[in-house]
């Protein structure tokens, strides 16, 4: 399932370096590699840890009562998740890819933030974005047409992505149907669509690897 890189205390600014100046303590710091396909953390299970991508990309997911799967939101590389305002996590966590996490427990970090207003104002931060996103992505669910959703996802994943020219997608298209809610059929239909209008371009067999063409157009679509 995965393997334990190391344990190590570790200067807190190695660690969820987006919360800023953090004061100058330690925090215990474990870095595992999971597997393609391996479970992080199980819906409704004890949220006892705070995670980052160091590299890899995860998704996060609940299974529908009748059997299907949707994907909330999935986590690049540098992205914090895990945090809950709960005991418990609401979503199940996994890799797409073979997956480098970094984590550290919930309580310390709470208690950090106790004691130092700019890791709590961080802190905070951090949960109003996965909340707008999570808004955005029920907007996207509920009132957008199929071509709009997948024109948004690859403006999301455009301004995500770090490698410049080429959006190398980890994800396969079944999860982008399960996170914008369509069938693989649509989705594969609608980047075809994308295609012949010239907005973008495939790289490689799996199609993965795309090149926007038309950003301004692209983003047209995106309602």
């Amino acid at each position: 399932m995965f393997v334990n890189l190391n344990g190590n205390r570790v200067h807190k600014t190695r660690f969820l370096g987006e919360l800023g100046n953090l004061p100058q303590s330690e925090l215990v710091l474990n870095e595992f590699k999971y597997r393609r396909g391996s479970e992080i953390f199980g819906e409704s299970e004890p949220a006892e840890y705070v995670y980052q991508v160091a590299d890899g990309a995860v998704r996060s997911y609940k299974l529908l009562s009748d059997g299907r799967r949707q994907i909330g939101a999935f986590h690049l590389p540098g992205d914090i998740f895990g945090l809950e305002n709960g005991g418990v996590h609401r979503f199940t966590a996994e890799a797409i890819v073979n997956t480098t996490v970094r984590l550290v427990k919930r309580v310390s970090l709470a208690h950090v933030a106790e004691q130092d207003v700019t890791v709590a104002h961080d802190l905070l931060n951090m949960t109003a974005i996965n909340l707008q996103h999570a808004e955005d992505h029920m907007l996207l669910l509920g009132r957008k047409t199929s071509l709009e959703r997948v024109a948004a996802f690859l403006l999301e994943m455009d301004r995500r992505l770090t490698a410049a020219g080429v959006m190398a997608l980890p994800m396969c298209r079944r999860d982008i149907a399960d996170y914008l809610g369509l069938t693989l059929e649509t989705v594969s239909r609608a980047l075809s669509v994308l295609h012949d209008k010239g907005i973008l371009g495939f790289l490689g067999q799996t199609q993965r690897q795309i090149v926007l063409l038309d950003r301004p157009k692209l983003a047209e679509l995106d309602l």
